[in-house]
C-alpha cells in the first residue's frame, strides 16, 4: 500500500503545462527514482511536494490524510525534506549551527553550545555521518555539505526525502558514503524520492520508478525486476519531433571555426571539434555535462588552460572575450537575465551596446545611426514592441531573446555565432522564429554553435550533434544517425565511452 500519494497533480503556468494529470504512489521503506528529460516536470513535481509551489489540481496524501503545505517551513515541519542540488546551507555557521537553525537550544534565552554540539553529535553518529559539529560549513567539501544537508532529515526525523541530482558534484568516494546512507534511511522506514538522470544508481539503489515525459506520467515500476535499462530510455525519450522544428538542409562550406585540444579548469579533458560554414552544430548533454563552460573557454570568458581556436585559420586570443568579438566570434549566453539584456535600458540601448563604437565619431554619438540600427533589428527579428524605446524588461522572453541576437547581429563581421540555451522559457511561436534566423544566418554563411537542454530541439535543428558527459565530448552524430536513444545513452554516466560516430 502507498505511504505517499500523488494523485491527479497537474500545474500550469502561462502558455505552459509544466505537469498534466500525474498520479502514482510509494512505499513506506522505498527508495523510488524519478526520472525524465530535462524539462519533463520533475523538479515541478518536487516542488510542490515541498510547498514550494502549489498545484492547480490534485492532492498529495501522507499515510492517507491530504497534505496542503502552504510553504517550505510548512512541509519542512510536516516531515517532508527536499535537498536540492544547489545546498541551502549558511557558509559562515557551524554545521552544528545549521543543524539546529530555529531551533537553537537555549538556558534563560541564551544558547547553550556544548547542548547543541552533543545533541547534533549524536546524531551525527546514529547516522553514520562523520562530520565535526564544529566545523564551519565553508571548510567542508562539496561531499560533506550534501551529508549535512542529509542530516537535517536525520535531526528532524523526516517521513519523505527528497534528493535531487545528489551525486551531480559528488567524488566517487563520497557517492559510495551518500548511498550508504541512503540505504539505511530506507532500512528505517523513511520514503527517499531519488531525482536523477544518472540510470546506473537508480537501478542500484532505488525499489520502485517512476518516469514522466513531457509533463505527463510516461510510466510507473512497483519493483525493477525485469525493467531493463534501454526500456528506462525509451520510457524517458518515446516521443516523435513535431513539425515547429521546420529543418531547412544546407551545403556547408569550409571549416570556418576549429576548436584543437581546449582545456581548462573546468573540463577534465581536452576538447577538440569543427563547424563549417552554413553548418549549425549542437551541443546536447544532462546537467552538469560541461557544455556551458567549454563554450566560455572558446569564447575567452574562462581562462584556457591550453588549445587553440581559429576562425577562418586565424588564430582567436585566449581568455579575452572583446578580441573574440573583434575576431567575429560572438556568444549569446544561456542566462538572459544576468549575462544578456541590460535591465532598466531601453530596446534601442540594448541592441546598439556593442556596435556603438561604430556609431560614434570624434566622442559624438550618431543617435540617427543608433536608431536607424535597433528599427532594421527590430523589424528583422520581429521583436513585438510599441517602440524601440520600451524597457527591454517589459518585453517576453522570447523578445528579449531576439533583441540579444539583434545585438551581436548589429556587430560588424560576425562570422561565427554560439548561443546556448536559445530558446529556454519561450512561447512555441517565438521559438519558431528564431529557428527561422538561425537557418537564415546559416544560409548567409555563418557557422552557429546550440547548446541546448532540449534533445528534440538539437536533433530539429542540428547537421550534426556533439554530445557531452562529465566534461568530455562523448560522442559525434551526423543528422542520418540521430535517434534519441543513442543521444541520450552517450550522455547518461556511468558506461563505457562510445565510439565516436563520424561524420
Amino acid at each position: 500500500m502507498a505511504y505517499l500519494e500523488f494523485s491527479n497533480i497537474t500545474k500550469t503556468y502561462p502558455g505552459v503545462v509544466a505537469l498534466s494529470g500525474v498520479s502514482f504512489g510509494v512505499a513506506k521503506g522505498a527508495v523510488h527514482g524519478l526520472m525524465g528529460e530535462n524539462g519533463a516536470g520533475k523538479s515541478t513535481l518536487i516542488k510542490i511536494l515541498s510547498g514550494d509551489q502549489h498545484a492547480n489540481e490534485g492532492v498529495i496524501s501522507i499515510d492517507g490524510e491530504a497534505q496542503a503545505y502552504a510553504s517550505t517551513r510548512d512541509a519542512f515541519n510536516g516531515g517532508v525534506i527536499v535537498i536540492h542540488q544547489e545546498l541551502q546551507l549558511v557558509p559562515e555557521l557551524t554545521v552544528a549551527e545549521n543543524l539546529t537553525l530555529g531551533r537553537f537550544p537555549a538556558n534563560a534565552g541564551v544558547i547553550a553550545r556544548r547542548q547543541m554540539i552533543a545533541d547534533v553529535s549524536r546524531k551525527l553518529q546514529e547516522a553514520g555521518i562523520d562530520v565535526d559539529p564544529s566545523r564551519k560549513i565553508k571548510s567542508l567539501s562539496i561531499g560533506e555539505r550534501q551529508m549535512v544537508e542529509i542530516a537535517k532529515a536525520v535531526m528532524l526525523d523526516a517521513r519523505v526525502i527528497a534528493l535531487d541530482e545528489p551525486t551531480s558534484s559528488l567524488s566517487s568516494r563520497e557517492s559510495e558514503i551518500l548511498f550508504t546512507l541512503i540505504e539505511r534511511l530506507r532500512d528505517q522506514g523513511k520514503i527517499i524520492i531519488y531525482v536523477s538522470h544518472r540510470i546506473d544508481e537508480v537501478f542500484r539503489l532505488c525499489t520502485s520508478l517512476t518516469v514522466l515525459r513531457d509533463g505527463k506520467l510516461a510510466a510507473h515500476h512497483e519493483t525493477l525486476d525485469g525493467v531493463t535499462r534501454d526500456q528506462v530510455v525509451a520510457e524517458m525519450v518515446g516521443r516523435e519531433i513535431a513539425d515547429i522544428w521546420g529543418y531547412r538542409a544546407r551545403s556547408a562550406g569550409e571549416v570556418r571555426l576549429k576548436v584543437d585540444q581546449i582545456s581548462g579548469e573546468k573540463l577534465p579533458a581536452a576538447a577538440s571539434f569543427d563547424v563549417k560554414a552554413g553548418e549549425i552544430v549542437g551541443f546536447f548533454g544532462l546537467i552538469g555535462a560541461g557544455r556551458s563552460e567549454l563554450m566560455r573557454l572558446i569564447y575567452g570568458a574562462d581562462p584556457r588552460d591550453g588549445g587553440t581556436v581559429t576562425i577562418d585559420g586565424e588564430a582567436a586570443r585566449a581568455n579575452d572575450p572583446y578580441a573574440s568579438i573583434r575576431a567575429g566570434m560572438v556568444l549569446v549566453s544561456e542566462d538572459r537575465k544576468h549575462d544578456g539584456i541590460i535591465q532598466g535600458r531601453s530596446i534601442e540601448e540594448n541592441i546598439n551596446i556593442s556596435s556603438r563604437r561604430h556609431h560614434t565619431r570624434f566622442g559624438v554619438l550618431n543617435k540617427a545611426k543608433e536608431a536607424a540600427t535597433a528599427t532594421k533589428f527590430i523589424d528583422r527579428l520581429k521583436v513585438r514592441t510599441p517602440s524601440r524605446r520600451q524597457n527591454i524588461v517589459n518585453l517576453s522572453g522570447g523578445n528579449q531573446q531576439k533583441v540579444i541576437l539583434g545585438r551581436w547581429l548589429s556587430e560588424q563581421g560576425v562570422r561565427v555565432l554560439i548561443v546556448d540555451e536559445p530558446t529556454r522559457g519561450i512561447d512555441v511561436g517565438a521559438k519558431s522564429e528564431i529557428y527561422d534566423l538561425l537557418y537564415s544566418l546559416a544560409e548567409d554563411g555563418m557557422a552557429i554553435v546550440v547548446v541546448s537542454s532540449e534533445l528534440p530541439e538539437v536533433m530539429g535543428i542540428c547537421d550534426r550533434i556533439m554530445v557531452m558527459c562529465d566534461g568530455r565530448i562523448r560522442a559525434e552524430l551526423p543528422r542520418s544517425r540521430f535517434t534519441e536513444e543513442s543521444i541520450l545513452a552517450a550522455a547518461l554516466p556511468d558506461q563505457a565511452t562510445p565510439a565516436r560516430i563520424a561524420s
